[in-house]
């Protein structure tokens, strides 16, 4: 079982890289996983203490700390930067390298070296402290390829060839850019930590002496609670008392209320707007749907996409590669050149050394990826990590299952026919005897049917009742065998029946082998069914089928409605399995394939695709359970904005790698040319961090998925 810790401490995201590498190294680790976006470590091992010796050891300014339910999830979150108290240093610094830059020419025609080193040096150390700290406590580990010593080598190699007001300047430079980019990573975080903010911190539990505050995590299933109007409802319940409108934005992504009656069934982490409640509790706080869903959240950024397990790569043999290069861009001109000098080279090897790290991947691209799981959750998606966001961005077919997926599921009778001498009512009695016992929707409908004609048929009367799935039922009703169910039922036992050419789904009877007519069950399309299938065109879907277990008539008829390419009728869930597998080796057009469903009859499917997604599954813990991706809400259109997010996290992160390497790149080959200072290669380094750390940011807006 993966267990969630709390990183406080951590500063910089190379080490955060470094750190996981060194713990999947370590016996007993059998998953591990640190991201610097979310300051989470994600670990499974044997000993999770001998892990915390080894951080230790690597990082001993790091604090690990175990997330547990209550007011300590978020004590610890918070970054170990005090923007104040940095800015003072930054500004003492920025008052001493003025001074110098004043008074430089004076000092050296007075021949005071020692003002001039002492001032310079002393806003060289004010503003380079941390980094030398840092950089003694890297080289004593044994690593050579970290930040914040090739900073000091290339800042001290520019003091020993008397580029003094360019060391000083490039590492108050590296101080302001650091600064700007901590300030940047914070506030992100925060950002995205708000997406999270609707976890309920107290609950106002009924005792016999009255209303009691209490953390949800007391409140056992069965006791009372109240919720008052612009309180969170902190588990889920049952309406005992009170009719109220509900905020359910932060689970499902929708701004419409909910009204809430005595009887209602209400969920963990929605906003009472309007009127006090009572409910009686109906789960445990860890299984609630808001626990849930943040757990799914937290959890997401422990499953990277290939893009950041590339770069975690990357940046192990990038730095040392830059390393090898600025050496030899120091050493061999002057040894092979007879007009080339040390100093000219030397300066542009340190130049090469600033431009070096790759800090601006390492730290934009996990939070890009949170950035957009992070606005997936607050529009009542659920992306359960990184590597299916990825997924979900190169799609390019989707099957719809259709009952429940693209129509209401509401089935409800609209006609009966009867055949062979039985009447309609007994027609009908028969049928909902014989499908008393099951709980599939058009079973439900036949005996609400039934119930509202005021009629109540013996029950006592059946003997057996055997679900048959994927056709129907077979029950022995007052000594008669009943079949209930679909044409393929009716072609499984040869019994000759009529056509279907109708605009719904028949349930057909047969009693004592005997065609006795059928009942018309009527389903509706959703409201933006039609819309959805056309603004995924729109996007980009080049293919769109559906798959259901309901017959061809009623099949043809919601796919001419919506216009999906191809549609299969009359399936059995292993014949999904089989024809999801067919239409994934037909797609001849590259991508990947999407299977939409209800997430508990389709778990089959979900599972085979792709990106396996439930649409509809507030509370559905099966859903949860099997998809990739988790739509709260019933709408198909949620689909489209999956789709959306995924493709512009995935554009953003793109955006960010190529800025960053082409950036380094460009400076490194100026830099080594001559063409490049180190004040130009501190700005391409740090530059480009900061405007990655922006751009990443751009992912948690929501104007342009309008």
């Amino acid at each position: 079982m993966t267990t969630l810790y709390s990183i406080k401490g951590l500063d910089c995201a190379s080490c955060g890289l470094k750190i996981e590498h060194a713990i999947k190294k370590l016996p007993g680790v059998t998953y591990a996983a640190v991201n610097f976006a979310t300051l989470r470590l994600h670990l499974e091992a044997a000993d999770p203490e001998g892990v915390f010796d080894e951080i230790k050891r690597i990082e001993p300014t790091v604090e690990i700390l175990p997330l547990r339910q209550g007011s300590e999830r978020t004590a610890s979150d918070e970054q170990v930067f005090q923007p104040k108290r940095e800015l003072v240093i930054l500004a003492a610094a920025l008052v001493l390298f003025g001074v110098h830059a004043v008074f430089e020419d004076r000092f050296h025609e007075s021949g005071e070296p020692i003002l001039d080193y002492g001032i310079a040096l002393a806003a060289y150390f004010l503003a380079g402290i941390n980094v030398y700290i840092s950089a003694f406590r890297t080289i004593r580990k044994g690593d050579f390829f970290d930040e914040n010593v090739l900073m000091v080598i290339a800042t001290a190699g520019a003091i020993a060839i008397h580029a003094l007001s360019e060391a000083v300047g490039v590492m108050i430079f590296f101080k302001a850019g650091e600064f700007l980019q901590n300030l940047a990573v914070t506030r992100s975080r925060r950002s995205i930590r708000s997406l999270l903010a609707s976890r309920p911190d107290k609950a106002n539990l009924q005792t016999g002496t009255g209303i009691q505050q209490v953390p949800p995590e007391q409140v056992k299933v069965g006791e009372v609670i109240l919720v008052r109007p612009g309180e969170k409802v902190p588990l889920d319940g049952e309406v005992l008392s009170g009719q109220s409108s509900l905020d359910s934005s932060a689970l499902t992504g929708e701004s419409v209320p909910l009204s809430a009656r005595m009887g209602d069934s209400l969920m963990a982490g929605m906003i009472n707007l309007t009127a006090s409640l009572k409910l009686r509790v109906t789960k445990p706080f860890n299984e609630s749907s808001i626990s849930k869903v943040l757990e799914l959240v937290e959890n997401a950024s422990a499953r990277k996409a290939p893009t950041e397990n590339f770069i975690t790569s990357f940046a192990r043999w990038y730095t040392p590669v830059v390393v090898a290069a600025a050496t030899g861009v120091a050493v061999l001109p002057p040894l092979l050149m007879t007009e080339a000098d040390f100093k000219t080279w030397i300066y542009r090897a340190l130049v090469v050394l600033v431009v070096s790290c790759p800090c601006a991947l390492v730290v934009s691209i996990p939070l890009g990826y949170f950035g957009g799981i992070g606005l997936a959750s607050r529009r009542g998606i659920l992306v359960k990590g990184s590597n299916f966001l990825d997924a979900l961005s190169a799609v390019k077919t989707v099957v719809f299952d259709k009952t429940g997926t693209l129509t209401r599921g509401n089935f409800e009778v609209q006609k009966v026919v009867a055949r062979n001498g039985y009447g309609e009512q007994r027609l009908l009695e028969l049928a909902a005897l014989a499908e008393m016992h099951s709980g599939h929707p058009i079973a439900k409908s036949i005996v609400g049917k039934l119930a509202e004609m005021g009629l109540k048929p013996d029950s006592t009367t059946v003997s057996e009742h055997i679900d048959l799935p994927g056709r129907g039922v077979r029950a022995v009703v007052g000594g008669h065998e009943v079949l209930v169910g679909s044409d393929g039922l009716l072609h499984h036992n040869r019994i000759a029946h009529d056509v279907c050419e109708l605009e719904g789904t028949a349930a057909h009877i047969v009693i004592d082998g005997v065609y006795a007519g059928h009942i018309l069950i009527g389903d509706t399309l959703k409201a933006d069914a039609k819309e959805a299938v056309s603004q995924l065109r729109k996007i980009g879907i080049e293919r769109i089928e559906m798959l259901t277990g309901d017959n061809r008539c009623a099949a043809k008829f919601v796919a001419g409605a919506l216009g999906v390419d191809a549609f299969h009728a009359e399936l059995l869930p292993e014949d999904k399995v089989r024809l999801l597998e067919e239409i994934k080796l037909a797609s001849n057009h590259g991508g990947k394939l999407a299977f939409v469903g209800d997430g508990i009859n389709d778990a089959p499917v979900i599972a085979l695709a792709d990106v396996g997604v439930a649409m509809g599954a507030l509370g559905s813990d099966a859903a949860i359970e099997t998809a990739d991706v988790v739509l709260m809400t019933d709408s198909p259109l949620k689909m489209v904005e999956a789709v959306k997010i995924a493709r512009q996290t995935r554009r953003i992160v793109w955006q960010n790698i190529f800025m960053a390497l082409s950036i380094k790149l460009i400076f490194v080959a100026l830099g080594t040319m001559g063409m490049a200072s180190m004040w130009e290669a501190v700005f391409a380094d740090m530059g480009v961090s900061l405007a990655a750390v922006v751009n990443s940011t751009r992912v948690l807006r929501e104007k342009w998925l309008s």
